[in-house]
C-alpha cells in the first residue's frame, strides 16, 4: 500500500471488468475516491463501486463513452461534484475491433477502434491536465496500452496503430507538462487473463504461452499493482515512461513468433 495515495480521487474509464476494474479495486484497498466509468456494463459498474466501498474507499459510477467529448467532461464533472477533485487520470477504455487483413478492413472498423483507444485517451488527458492547470495539482496521467505499442500484431492494424500512437501521445504530454509537476505514464500489459482472453484453450492458448518467456498469463491484479506504484508518490520522478508487464514478452518478439 501507498500511503499517498489515500484520499486521493482518480477516474478510470473502462473500469466496469477486466484491468480497469483491476486498477479500480486497487485503488479502492488504497483507500481513494474512484469514478468508475462503464459503456455498456451498468452491472458490472455497481458491483466496482459496492466492492471499493467494502474495501474502505470510495466510488461512483459513470456512464460514458470515452470517444466524445461529453462523456470524458461527464466524467470529470462527476469526480469533481463527488469528491471535490481529480487527482489522477488513468485511460484504460479500449478494445481489438475486428481481426483482419488490412485491405479487408473497413474504414469504420478502422475508426472505432482509433476513436475509443487513443482519441479516448486524448480526450481523458486533455481533460484532466487542464482541471489539473487551473487548480495547481501536481498529478498524474496513466494510459494502460499494450506490448503492441512495440509488437506488430498481424491481422489487427488498427489496435497496433492505436497503441502505438498512445506511445507518443503519453511521451508528448509528459515533456509539456513535466515542469508543471504533472506526470504522464503508460503501461504496457502482455497477454493478461481477463475476459476477453478466456477463450483462448488448447492449440490456441498454446501458441500464445509460446511467445511469453515466462510460460504464464499475466494476472489483472499484478497490472494493478504496477498502476499503484506509477501513480503514487513512490514514482514522483518517473514521467514519460512506459512499464512493460508482460512476462518478457517484448523482449525477443522476433524470435518467439
Amino acid at each position: 500500500m501507498y500511503n499517498g495515495l489515500k484520499g486521493k480521487t482518480a477516474i478510470v474509464t473502462g473500469s466496469s471488468k477486466g484491468i480497469g476494474r483491476a486498477i479500480a479495486d486497487r485503488f479502492g484497498k488504497e483507500k481513494m475516491n474512484v469514478i468508475i466509468n462503464y459503456h455498456s456494463d451498468p452491472a458490472g459498474a455497481i458491483e466496482a463501486v459496492e466492492h471499493i466501498k467494502k474495501s474502505g474507499g470510495n466510488a461512483y459510477a459513470v456512464g460514458a463513452d470515452v470517444s466524445e467529448e461529453e462523456g470524458v467532461k461527464a466524467l470529470l464533472n462527476a469526480a469533481v461534484q463527488h469528491f471535490g477533485t481529480i487527482d489522477i487520470m488513468v485511460n484504460n477504455s479500449g478494445f481489438n475491433g475486428k481481426n483482419a487483413f488490412p485491405h479487408e478492413l473497413s474504414l469504420d472498423e478502422w475508426q472505432r477502434v482509433i476513436d475509443v483507444n487513443l482519441t479516448g485517451a486524448f480526450l481523458g488527458s486533455r481533460e484532466a491536465i487542464a482541471y489539473m492547470l487551473d487548480h495547481d495539482i501536481k498529478g498524474s496521467v496513466l494510459n494502460i496500452s499494450s506490448v503492441h505499442q512495440q509488437i506488430p500484431r498481424p491481422g489487427n492494424i488498427q489496435y497496433s496503430a492505436s497503441k502505438g500512437g498512445m506511445k507518443q501521445l503519453t511521451e508528448t504530454l509528459a515533456i509539456n507538462y513535466a515542469d508543471k509537476g504533472i506526470r504522464v505514464n503508460a503501461i504496457a500489459p502482455g497477454t493478461i487473463a481477463t475476459e476477453s482472453n478466456d477463450d483462448l484453450e488448447g492449440s490456441h492458448k498454446a501458441a500464445q504461452l509460446k511467445k511469453i518467456p515466462m510460460k504464464a498469463f499475466g494476472k489483472p491484479e499484478e497490472v494493478a499493482a504496477a498502476a499503484a506504484w506509477i501513480v503514487s508518490e513512490e514514482a514522483a520522478y518517473v514521467t514519460g515512461t512506459t512499464l512493460f508487464v508482460d512476462g518478457g514478452m517484448t523482449l525477443y518478439p522476433s524470435q518467439l513468433e
